[in-house]
């Protein structure tokens, strides 16, 4: 069966990415901070028929990824997919846009999105190549936003907006140079969707979204590489 691997799994649009490939009889690897509080997880694993394995994952933590990497040693991850992700210290439904906003920018916030956005989708990436590379489909994506988009800027956002366009570039890069191996790298973009992060009044619910992003995944190949695709499978200007 093929499997796919997702970080950030506990809720939002990384628990509705375990529930759809679950459904569709896929091996998932489940990857969250703190196991013990993913109830909705780890319902979905229990009735999975050990399909679902969850596994505890910091991002913040190169230890936490390295030892992830040790357990999975040898298994292949057809699709890995880096989700988890942050709009900073202070989130973006409880007025967050203020600690990002020029002349009171909150730094240490900046610094912490970096950390989850930025850096933690590459250094997943190195742990877990040999992983996708011994699969059949060797694709791998980031969940991107197009609050990155330079071309079209939303306007304020400059913390996790700055992140996510840091980010496109590595995706964007990785491309280039993991083509000749037959790996397949893409940014993803969801939409504004009703997560905790997107709050209640976003205009998409996980499951539209997630539909969505999984047929981009689906049609994903090398003669794709390097692009950017919104869940709506329309190419989003960098």
């Amino acid at each position: 069966m093929p499997s796919i691997l997702v970080t950030g799994a506990n809720r939002g649009l990384g628990l509705e990415f375990v529930r759809q490939y679950a459904a569709d009889g896929w091996r998932v690897y489940a990857c969250c901070r703190d196991p013990g509080a993913a109830a909705g997880l780890c319902d979905i694993a229990g009735k999975s028929g050990g399909r679902v394995s969850i596994h505890t994952l910091s991002l913040v933590d190169p230890a936490s990824i390295r030892a992830l990497a040790q357990g999975l040693d040898g298994q292949p991850i057809d699709v890995l997919v880096n989700n988890a992700g942050t709009y900073g210290l202070k989130g973006f439904a409880d007025g967050g846009m203020q600690a990002q906003a020029f002349g009171s920018m909150e730094y240490d916030g900046w610094e912490h999105a970096f950390a989850i956005n930025t850096m933690a989708p590459l250094r997943v990436i190195e742990a877990l190549i040999g992983n996708v590379a011994r699969s059949d489909q060797k694709k791998i994506f980031t969940v991107s936003s197009s609050m990155g988009s330079i071309a079209e800027p939303p306007g304020g956002h400059l913390a996790y907006g700055s992140t996510k366009a840091a980010v496109n570039f590595v995706m964007s890069t990785l491309a280039m140079e993991l083509r000749d191996r037959g790996i397949t790298v893409m940014s993803l973009h969801p939409g504004w969707v009703e997560t905790d992060m997107g709050g209640s009044t976003a205009p998409l619910k996980p499951a539209q979204s997630i539909a969505g992003l999984r047929k981009v995944i689906a049609n994903a190949s090398l003669a794709t590489t390097g692009q950017f695709i919104g869940w709506d499978g329309k190419r989003v200007p960098w």
